[in-house]
């Protein structure tokens, strides 16, 4: 979507199509990313001073803050990023090196520019991969003239070898007339793959290759002989579909795309940073190894703004957006290290969801779970249906196993639908009835005695 048009509260609307509720999260995150196009639009000499307000959502699991996120991201085909803060705690040594989470970064920056790129090219790659089709379909050697040929003779041979390339052009035509209306599908061919696709190694090792910003595998490749052209034996719809992704790798300016992504990133590229919480707070005695404030250290210059080598150039992460999350249960942000905690200007608290929230997540949302459950069922020619009164039993159901459990927010729906369409989905499709309907009595039969049962609760749920 065009971010001219994104305005604060469209961006909230959006929202709302897959989230329900969390209103502060969401109109945080909306005017953090219009703030991104606004520093755009400003005079030049100002635009590199203005920073990112960066976030802390917090706020129990299952709630929304890595779905606000993401849709966020996906809004605006920003390349996003989810790391978990714990992934740089490991023992023996700071878990990886923080400037590998700006590397994939910019890896999914790449691809993305890439699949953009394709599309631009995507007719003319259409075009160059049924050519190759054809080829593979109906060979082609033109004829050589031979040499010292008597005049009558030669003018005889170039007679004969034009009818041949007349009929070999008539019979590509007939060929490339049954390839478009679908008639050779299954017809296997042999299909020349190139070295540069193929010519890979793949690097296996404990050391972190990240670091040293070396594409060990391109290197090594590059050590080994050159051999000739592999051969794949195929079906026509494998082959169009892997030719027309070689081609258009051929199609699109490799360096133009490094050089958008890096682009990309540092101007739109957002930062999903989990489990912020794992790394606040004192020390831990009993394992000495995890340095919780040494994590922190590491990552404050990525947050600040410094630049990271990658293998597509050096990135600035200044005006990258960092969207931290926690549930601060045992810790609180102010258990993060005061520079951290000031580049983290905004703070969002999440509330946990109730039963009215459970209803709407059932129902209203695009990709409501109910929706998903109609869906699969119609593949084997089946209709569910919920009544309101069984919606309304699931919601209070997840809402009381949230409530004597761990509270895991909405994906205590998950497993709640899966036991109770578990039955259907193991008979499917050998299932008589056409028409499957949940009642509140079915929803009660099966999930009160797991609830009132507190172990089979904790097993089933």
């Amino acid at each position: 979507m065009d971010m001219d048009q994104l305005t604060p509260q469209k961006i909230v609307k959006e929202l709302d199509k897959y989230i329900i509720g969390q209103d502060k999260a969401k109109k945080a995150v909306a005017i953090a990313l219009r703030n991104r196009w606004r520093r755009q639009n400003v005079p030049a000499e100002l635009r590199e001073e203005i920073l990112p307000n960066n976030i802390i959502l917090i706020g129990p699991t299952g709630v929304g803050k890595t779905e606000i996120s993401r849709r966020l991201a996906r809004l605006v085909n920003a390349p996003f990023l989810k790391v978990e803060a714990t992934k740089f705690t490991e023992v023996g040594y700071v878990g990886q090196e923080v400037g590998s989470i700006i590397r994939e970064l910019v890896n999914i920056s790449l691809n993305q520019v890439k699949q953009k790129m394709m599309q631009g090219v995507e007719e003319r790659a259409k075009k160059r991969a049924e050519e190759r089709i054809l080829d593979a379909l109906l060979p082609y050697e033109k004829p050589k003239l031979p040499a010292n040929l008597p005049p009558e003779e030669r003018r005889e041979k170039r007679s004969e070898i034009e009818e041949q390339k007349q009929k070999h052009k008539r019979t590509r035509e007939k060929l490339r007339n049954m390839l478009r209306e679908g008639k050779m599908e299954d017809r296997e061919i042999e299909v020349k793959t190139d070295q540069s696709s193929d010519r890979r190694v793949e690097v296996f090792s404990n050391i972190n290759l990240d670091s040293f910003d070396i594409d060990m595998g391109e290197i090594l490749s590059g050590m080994m002989p050159s051999s000739s052209q592999k051969r794949k034996t195929m079906k026509v719809k494998e082959a169009r579909e892997f030719l027309f992704y070689i081609e258009s790798q051929k199609l699109i300016d490799m360096n133009e795309a490094k050089e958008m992504a890096v682009k990309q990133v540092e101007e739109n590229g957002i930062v999903f940073l989990d489990e912020i919480d794992k790394i606040a707070g004192e020390e831990s005695k009993s394992n000495p190894g995890v340095s919780r404030q040494g994590v922190q250290r590491d990552l404050l210059p990525i947050i600040e703004g410094t630049k990271v080598p990658t293998k597509y150039g050096m990135v600035d992460t200044t005006h990258i957006l960092f969207i931290a999350s926690g549930a601060f249960h045992i810790s609180k942000p102010s258990d993060l290290i005061p520079e951290l905690q000031g580049r983290f200007p905004i703070r969002v608290e999440l509330n946990s969801l109730d039963e009215e929230d459970f209803s709407k997540i059932l129902r209203l949302p695009k990709n409501a779970l109910i929706k998903q459950y109609k869906e699969m069922i119609k593949t084997e020619g089946v209709s569910l249906s919920f009544t309101k009164g069984a919606i309304k039993a699931i919601a209070s159901y997840s809402a009381q196993a949230n409530a004597r459990m761990e509270d895991i927010g909405a994906r205590r729906l998950h497993t709640i639908l899966t036991l109770l369409l578990e039955d259907h989905l193991y008979k499917l499709p050998n299932f008589k009835e056409k028409k499957i309907r949940i009642r509140k009595n079915d929803v009660v039969k099966v999930l009160s005695e797991v609830i009132k049962d507190e172990d089979l609760t904790k097993y089933v749920l």
